[in-house]
């Protein structure tokens, strides 16, 4: 579920099926049930949201997608070296999964592709490091794996709508204007 709309669809499903409100908590992505349902009601709400372009996904799905989160966002903002092999590589070695069929259950599920996942955050890494101005753009590329600065630039810039030298300069501007008042 990625709306409201998603959201509103699902507890009126439920509800058709007979599980009162009272025992079900909806939120973007996950409905839990405090009650138990039968067989049939949850194949009927299965078939229900299918029409409607919704999928319950199974327990394994979810959390192969939390590790995937879990094992990007450790070695981004966790590790000082960023791994020798492609991300997809590592990924895929390190969950034992194929790494297509991984993208794929990320994307339906996330609604972005592993990559921009990635992309998202090493610029928010990027913002850390220029934020705390104890390294050049050429340092920052190099640990966060980017083939040279210029390529750093362009995908901060396509994130953020700022360079990262702006970024920094106006970080800058803010401290001192904060230690003048």
């Amino acid at each position: 579920m990625v709306s409201k709309r998603c959201k509103v669809l699902v507890q009126e499903e439920l509800l058709k099926l007979g599980v009162q409100s009272e025992y079900v908590v909806v939120d973007l992505g996950m409905v839990e049930i405090h009650k138990d349902i039968t067989d049939i009601q949850l194949e009927q709400l299965k078939e229900n949201l299918s029409k409607e372009g919704l999928e319950i996904l199974d327990d394994s799905k979810s959390k192969l997608i939390d590790k995937i989160k879990s094992l990007i966002t450790d070695l981004i903002h966790s590790s000082k070296e960023q791994p020798k092999v492609n991300y997809s590589v590592y990924i895929s070695e390190q969950l034992g999964y194929n790494y297509n069929y991984l993208a794929n259950i990320f994307s339906e599920v996330k609604g972005i592709t592993i990559q921009q996942f990635i992309i998202i955050h090493k610029i928010e890494k990027a913002k850390e490091l220029l934020f705390y101005d104890e390294l050049t753009l050429t340092e920052i590329a190099h640990r966060l794996h980017y083939s040279s600065v210029a390529h750093l630039s362009s995908q901060f810039k396509k994130v953020t709508g700022l360079s990262p030298s702006f970024y920094r300069h106006i970080k800058n501007k803010r401290e001192g204007v904060l230690e003048n008042l």
